[in-house]
């Protein structure tokens, strides 16, 4: 039976493939503060804003390509029993052929009711009209979970990594939570714990882990070639 290898991405992944993030200086978010474009309040106040911003970072998305880190997590997938939880929304590990994969903060490719947070719908293309509705009627809004919102996958996503015999996390530095705290999810002290970040690392964990401080472009590659090759 193979083994379970649950990797968890963040920001990092997808700067390699040169998507700005948040915490970026430059970029898409040099020109907005979190509090105008990405809380509840800030859709209501200035919906076009908002809607501005995601059609822009879905703009940006759509024109970038998965790295050598998405292609070495999607090449797990033939070796293990593989799935990704990513903090990310972006498409970037679908498009590099991973299958089994759980958004925590939402996705860009899609759209939901501002009255149902249940109720989904894809987007085609990059641009939401302003006045675009959802199938019961209520405004459509980006399905990203702004800050300050509960993240409604979370608790599936700690029974993944319960769930993993080798545990992966890539590209953060496990500072932002709730999602930094699905480490504290693992099973026992026994299962690894691989760090693929060249930050200093900001986790507490009894289980052995080993720290590649490497860009996730390069180290992912060098990791799962080493899985890979553990199997022989």
């Amino acid at each position: 039976m193979a083994k379970k290898i649950v990797v968890f991405t963040g920001a990092g992944m997808s700067a390699d493939s040169g998507i700005s993030t948040f915490r970026d200086s430059d970029g898409l978010w040099e020109n907005y503060s979190i509090e105008e474009v990405c809380t509840a309040e800030a859709i209501v106040r200035d919906r076009e804003k908002v809607i501005s911003f995601y059609n822009m970072r879905r703009r940006d998305v759509l024109s970038k390509e998965p790295n050598a880190a998405h292609i070495a997590i999607a090449k797990l997938e033939k070796y293990f029993d593989t799935e990704v939880v990513t903090q990310n929304v972006d498409d970037l590990h679908e498009r590099a052929g991973s299958t089994r994969i759980t958004h925590l903060h939402g996705e860009l490719t899609k759209l939901r009711s501002s009255a149902n947070p249940d109720l989904i719908v894809p987007i085609e293309g990059w641009e939401q009209g302003l006045t675009e509705t959802a199938p019961d009627g209520s405004l459509l809004r980006p399905h990203i979970v702004f800050f300050g919102e509960a993240v409604p996958m979370f608790e599936n996503a700690a029974a993944i990594v319960y769930s993993a015999d080798i545990l992966i996390v890539v590209g953060t530095s496990l500072a932002v939570y709730p999602a930094a705290s699905l480490v504290q999810y693992v099973r026992d002290s026994s299962v690894p714990i691989y760090v693929v970040d060249p930050a200093e690392l900001n986790i507490r964990s009894r289980n052995p882990i080993t720290h590649i401080r490497e860009r996730a472009a390069v180290g992912m590659p060098q990791l799962a070639e080493q899985l890979i090759k553990s199997l022989k």
